[in-house]
């Protein structure tokens, strides 16, 4: 008979698991050993046999069949290892550069021997490469955040296909590393403010006119909690008068935003914040237009609550700021971004559980009033609306210099001014901004910057010194399907009768100077909203995008000049948007398919414009982040879901592989990185454009990704069929899955040219930095 086995206390064994499972899941539990023969408690008592890995000069010697232990025929192989250990040997073998990643850039060995658990660690089996080490960094990290010593760790978590890792990664973890609240709670999470440079680090929060329980709520949360220092402050009826927003600069803070009433567990009330997700790196607030694509990915994840929690904050926004802005922060209170909220609700509308149908319906009315005050008080009302060709602006009001850039950001501009006065660039730029020097010219500078800066384009040659002039075709594209969202809303949720219940002033349709100088027509000063008219105002958009800013000999939309009265021809990627809003025709989508999309279709998806209409880069006239050669997840989704709209499938679907098979090219051979843009040319997230790139800057895991371009991964990965989605799980190159033409044509692609290896793209990249 066999003898009774003591196990050590605390020691679960792990038979059959599943691997492709959150960290929390994965790790969450105790300490656990696989079951073997030579299962030893030395183990638990700090013995750890181990091989140290072979490299440097003995690198070579390796047996070429890389393993040093049976073939495993019970199950997977697993391995055992000693975290902390594992960590300090990983990175003094293998992250060369220090940056605390394992990519292709790094100079080391490429292979480490790990004891299996079946041998509880006297034998050895070498994994290679930089996808599987780097993965094992993660792997590590993530252990540790879970307070492991000691793992079992499947295999299958190093050799994890990369498509299904990344889509995991983000739906398991980078979207919850991403999420906020403004509440006692979450309030020193999200006022802490990267780009604030005023010096001042304590926390405060801007609470709207108008919301005294809310006021009384942040006060009690500085009282409960003075170690913080929470200044809470209640803005004027009107807050954004662009002279007290300016005062402001010296003292940014958070702006309070929607909150739920719930019970305190003490026979009371009290409130939360409702959760939203950031875009990550320095953006910890919640901004406009990424909140309507980070909504698409979190609805591909199923978190349809949190979708409809943004669409409530931006509600709450244009009820107590008068626009959705451009971030929840006191310098962004005079400027929106471009206008995504009535899709953005349809859509989550669309989703909802069907258990409730009134309260969805009463949901869906206040988004669509919402989104009704937004068109007539901000998009269709002067300075915002040009009367002379009906046409909408990116005009925001505001004074100064824009106080969320960094320090030396306008240096260039200023320094000619500085010179005419005689003083140094700090201190004009402090009479300027207090009004002490007027200057019109910088004035007029300012004014299409800030015009940059809402149309979330910043920046571009596209918009350089005269965006607030401009009628873009992006933006009437979206105001178009504002119309036709607000006239299907009203027709098919709420039987062709929407009364507004809020006051606000109703522009005048048509628009011209004759209507906006006399009585609106009957019609427009009605509170009771019906489709005809949202309708109509479609179909006159239609028109004057056609009037002006189709141009049938290019083949294009561009924008129009409102001061100049002519077409700016800047070749945009923007020009696909009326394929998402529907306001193209077919024969207008069939020519931009057909004769356009190869001006900016690349190796890694679509860029933001074409080369030449970008012109020469210098040193006096360097890159802009929104310009060829980079690529940018709101272009990639506009135009998936435009090209499929129009039956254009194959298309859709062949621009969504190559953005994927982009990203998840740097997923593998830079640590997991999902970057906030793509150099779509050179497929290198290492840009070189004025702002540099977000969310690369971690170290051993990813942890949030970044908001848009994870959705964008979500997102695409539903336009590729099984066959594609198999085909970038192995790098398989666009030109390869495709055929080497892959309707690329000069002068953006040379099909006689061999793709640059990411490897060697990196290196330059480094080699040109270090020169530099």
């Amino acid at each position: 008979m066999a003898p009774a086995l003591n196990h050590p206390t605390g020691v679960s064994f792990v038979e059959e698991r599943p691997t492709n499972v959150d960290a929390a899941t994965y790790y969450g539990g105790g300490e656990s050993y696989t079951r073997s023969r030579t299962y030893s408690t030395s183990h638990i008592h700090g013995y750890i046999p181990k091989k140290l890995p072979a490299f440097e000069e003995d690198w070579h010697l390796r047996p070429r069949r890389m393993s040093h232990d049976e073939k495993s025929v019970t199950g997977p192989r697993r391995f055992l290892i000693d975290v902390e250990e594992t960590i300090r040997v990983v990175l003094e073998q293998e992250d060369t550069d220090g940056d605390f990643q394992i990519s292709v850039t790094d100079a080391g060995p490429k292979m480490m021997a790990l004891g299996t658990a079946t041998s509880n660690g006297f034998k050895t089996f070498d994994i290679r490469g930089t996808y599987m080490l780097s993965n094992l960094l993660q792997e590590l990290a993530l252990a540790r955040d879970h307070n492991r010593k000691r793992i079992v760790l499947d295999e299958a978590r190093l050799t994890e296909n990369p498509v299904d890792r990344l889509s995991r990664m983000i739906k398991n973890s980078f979207w919850h590393s991403l999420t906020r609240r403004i509440d006692g709670d979450g309030l020193e999470i999200i006022t802490a403010d990267p780009k604030n440079r005023t010096g001042r680090v304590n926390p405060r929060i801007y609470v709207p006119h108008g919301e005294p329980a809310m006021a009384e709520y942040y006060r009690k949360v500085a009282r409960e909690k003075p170690h913080m220092n929470l200044d809470v402050q209640v803005l004027p009826e009107n807050p954004d008068d662009p002279a007290f927003v300016k005062s402001l600069n010296s003292k940014p803070g958070i702006l309070a935003l929607a909150m739920n009433e719930i019970d305190d567990g003490k026979g009371g009330k009290t409130l939360k914040g409702i959760p939203f997700i950031v875009p990550g790196a320095r953006f910890n607030e919640l901004y406009n237009w990424d909140s309507y694509f980070i909504a698409l990915g979190l609805l591909v994840d199923g978190q349809v609550t949190m979708a409809k929690g943004m669409v409530d904050h931006f509600i709450f926004e244009i009820k107590h700021y008068g626009k959705i802005l451009n971030g929840s922060r006191s310098y962004y209170l005079c400027r929106t971004q471009p206008p995504f909220l009535t899709d953005m609700a349809l859509q989550i509308y669309n989703q909802l559980d069907r258990s409730d149908v009134e309260a969805n319906r009463q949901w869906l009315k206040c988004a669509i009033q919402a989104a009704i005050k937004e068109y007539h008080t901000i998009w269709v009302a002067e300075p915002r609306m040009d009367p002379k060709t009906g046409l909408s602006r990116y005009r925001p009001d505001g004074l100064g210099i824009p106080p969320e850039t960094e320090a030396t950001h306008f240096t260039q501009i200023l320094e000619p001014y500085a010179r005419k006065h005689g003083i140094s660039v700090l201190e004009f730029s402090e009479k300027y901004n207090d009004g002490t020097i007027k200057e019109p010219g910088l004035d007029e500078y300012f004014l299409h910057d800030r015009a940059v800066r809402e149309s979330g384009h910043d920046t571009t040659y596209r918009f350089e010194k005269r965006c607030a002039n401009l009628g873009t075709i992006d933006l009437q594209s979206l105001l178009y399907k504002y119309e036709v969202d607000i006239g299907t809303a009203i027709r098919e949720v709420f039987d062709d009768e929407l009364e507004l219940e809020e006051e606000f002033d109703l522009a005048p349709f048509p628009p011209s100077v004759e209507s906006y100088a006399n009585p609106y027509r009957e019609s427009s000063r009605s509170r009771m909203q019906r489709s005809d008219e949202w309708f109509d105002r479609a179909d006159f958009r239609k028109e004057m995008i056609d009037k002006y800013l189709w141009n049938e000999n290019k083949n294009l939309f561009f924008d129009y000049d409102t001061v100049q009265e002519k077409q700016i021809l800047y070749e945009s990627v923007t020009a696909f948007w009326p394929l998402w809003a529907g306001c193209a025709s077919e024969e207008q989508c069939w020519k931009l398919v057909t004769q356009s999309l190869r001006k900016f279709e690349v190796l890694g998806g679509v860029v933001s414009g074409t080369e030449e209409s970008r012109g020469k880069i210098s040193l006096e006239r360097p890159n802009r982040q929104w310009d060829y050669p980079y690529a940018w997840p709101p272009h990639q989704i506009m135009i998936w879901v435009g090209l499929e709209r129009y039956g254009y499938l194959d298309e859709a679907q062949r621009l969504a592989y190559r953005f994927l098979y982009m990203m998840t090219t740097a997923f593998v051979d830079f640590n997991g990185v999902v970057p906030e843009k793509f150099d779509a040319v050179k497929l290198s997230h290492l840009v070189d454009a004025e702002y540099g790139n977000q969310g690369i800057d971690f170290k051993m895991v990813p942890r949030e990704g970044f908001g848009w371009m994870n959705a964008a991964y979500q997102v695409g990965l539903s336009f590729l069929t099984s066959h594609m989605r198999r085909a970038v799980a192995a790098c398989t190159s666009p030109e390869v899955f495709f055929g080497s033409a892959a309707n690329l044509q000069p002068p953006m692609f040379n099909a006689n040219l061999p793709v640059t290896h990411p490897l060697g793209l990196a290196m330059e990249h480094l080699s040109l930095s270090t020169q530099a």
